[in-house]
């Protein structure tokens, strides 16, 4: 099984070709072809290839399929006996992303 580690939007993400995620947003249009060139490691059939930090020559190449918004996440803020509260919503912009290829050096 071909796998990798790709770091973006500050997180780490295990990729499989053909595999569908939603990461942080980035600025592209959907339809369009998007290279992650800092992978972490590589796994194929010959081994696990561990990048220090990234693996050289390796990189992965993603279609934009959507831009939307994640899940609501609800912040509430009280202070007991100070007849103190506070309500807030918040949805996190992101991309969403189809996996095409997964290149080894």
């Amino acid at each position: 099984m071909t796998y990798a580690v790709i770091r973006t939007g500050g997180k780490q993400y295990r990729v499989t070709p053909n595999a569908t995620l939603a990461v942080e947003k980035l600025d592209a249009a959907p339809g369009t072809t998007i290279t992650f060139n800092d992978v972490l490691a590589v796994a194929t059939e010959a081994g696990l290839t561990i990048g220090a930090p990234t693996v050289a020559g390796a990189s992965v190449t993603a279609e934009v399929v959507e831009q939307n918004r994640g899940d609501k996440v609800i912040i509430f803020k009280k202070r007991r006996r100070q007849n103190s509260r506070r309500k807030n919503g918040h949805r996190q912009h992101q991309t969403v992303l189809r996996i095409a290829a997964i290149t080894a050096a």
